[in-house]
């Protein structure tokens, strides 16, 4: 099932669009069943459950912390964790510099933009961001590797394109600038085609590929 659910969902996606397989609240085995069919990138949203599963599951996953991650719990995972999404603020980069550079490593993080008409969605304006983005030059063991953004959760999808386009102009403004900017993370189960064709080059995926949350 999960083998040809995700089988499903590559058929959709352009091989330049890294795929994220968002495996938060499921077992093992179920990760195992994607890792068997080739999947490689794994998204937690809790940092107990990334270290946990990372202790156990093959060496060569890739795991991504895609949930909101405190400052204080930056130390569990900075010994392995491929890229943070959801970098919201200078405290938090600060902290995963200061853990990069314990563990003689770079941290690959991602800057979250706040697009959604939900307040209760974590994020940066334009301005912090701006400012987010020039205070992360100093630090010497984080690479800011590009923006991700949630859209609103609505069944009105052109509500939701007009955030992803909105997204896509800000990334595609500050590229002109930094080249390292080369991550657009956006799009999710219900909506990561609409978010491939306004310029998403990473998609977190979950329920379509495992099934219902538990």
């Amino acid at each position: 099932m999960i083998e040809e659910n995700l089988r499903k969902v590559r058929a959709h996606i352009p091989q330049q669009v890294t795929l994220v397989a968002v495996s938060k609240t499921k077992p093992n085995s179920s990760i195992m069943a994607a890792y068997q069919e080739g999947q490689r990138s794994f998204g937690e949203n809790k940092v107990q459950d990334l270290a946990a599963k990372a202790e156990v599951l093959p060496k060569d996953i890739q795991w991504h912390m895609i949930g909101h991650l405190q400052s204080n719990k930056v130390k569990f995972i900075a010994p392995f964790v491929h890229l943070i999404h959801g970098v919201d603020s200078f405290k938090l980069l600060k902290e995963i510099d200061k853990r990069a550079k314990q563990h003689d490593r770079i941290i690959d993080c991602l800057l979250q933009v706040h697009i959604a008409k939900e307040s209760s969605k974590f994020g940066l304006g334009l301005e912090e961001l701006k400012h987010l983005l020039s205070s992360s030059l100093d630090l010497k063991h984080v690479a800011v590797k590009g923006f991700m953004g949630m859209a609103t959760y609505t069944s009105n999808t052109s509500i939701i394109e007009k955030e992803f386009a909105y997204l896509k102009q800000i990334f595609s403004q500050f590229q002109k600038t930094n080249q390292e900017l080369q991550i657009l993370s956006m799009g999710m189960s219900g909506d990561y085609s609409l978010a491939i064709e306004h310029g998403s080059t990473m998609v977190r995926v979950g329920s379509a590929i495992f099934g219902s949350r538990l």
